[in-house]
């Protein structure tokens, strides 16, 4: 115990200090969404100045929602002591975290203007082969699954994970399956021939 202002105080325990940490963690990949959504604000504005067609808005508000609940359940099991830090587990899923964001990032920069967490296609521009499209069909969803297992276990938050996994491998049916039909819509040769490289067209990575 300590004093604060005449009052005792009971000191921090490791497992406190280590939810406030995981706390940051999340609060920092929070940050780095809103910072995705910005881009692709911007990026929404170019394709539809370009011609730009939006595609699949049905289900993007439940792509919005499962990320959400990524973060936010993950936070909640480790704020409810469901979840503890545990070395050998916590500190290689922060390093696939970290590398899931790279990933990401490098997707946003090799996309360029043509990356939004919508898919919106414009008309008549060729694929991107740059990158890591160059060798991954879906580099930003590699990335999406990676985090998403990744990211809840660096706290053992396994019910958010595995929760979260389940309910985004289904989305990402639905949304790869939109992407390769929007491609097809292009009525470009190359799209037609290489209708199975969604995710490298106008605008068609998840964020």
């Amino acid at each position: 115990m300590r004093r604060v202002r005449g009052k005792r105080v009971k000191p921090r325990s490791r497992a406190d200090r280590s939810v406030n940490r995981y706390g940051v963690l999340i609060g920092l990949v929070a940050v780095e969404r809103l910072a995705e959504l910005a881009v692709a604000r911007r990026n929404r504005a170019w394709a539809r100045r370009n011609g730009g067609v939006e595609h699949g808005r049905r289900h993007y508000p439940l792509i919005a929602a499962a990320h959400a609940g990524l973060l936010g359940g993950a936070l909640l099991e480790a704020r409810l002591g469901r979840s503890r830090f545990v070395p050998p587990l916590g500190w290689p899923m922060l390093a696939v975290t970290l590398s899931a964001q790279a990933l990401r990032w490098w997707c946003i920069a090799s996309l360029g203007k043509r990356w939004n967490t919508r898919v919106i296609v414009v008309p008549g521009m060729p694929l991107v082969e740059r990158g890591p499209y160059r060798r991954l069909r879906h580099p930003n969803y590699v990335a999406v699954v990676a985090e998403g297992v990744a990211l809840p276990l660096v706290h053992t938050a396994w019910r958010t994970s595995l929760l979260f996994t389940a309910a985004n491998l289904c989305l990402l049916r639905l949304r790869i399956r939109v992407e390769n039909e929007a491609l097809g819509h292009t009525g470009t040769a190359e799209t037609r021939t290489r209708q199975g490289s969604a995710g490298r067209s106008a605008a068609g990575a998840q964020g």
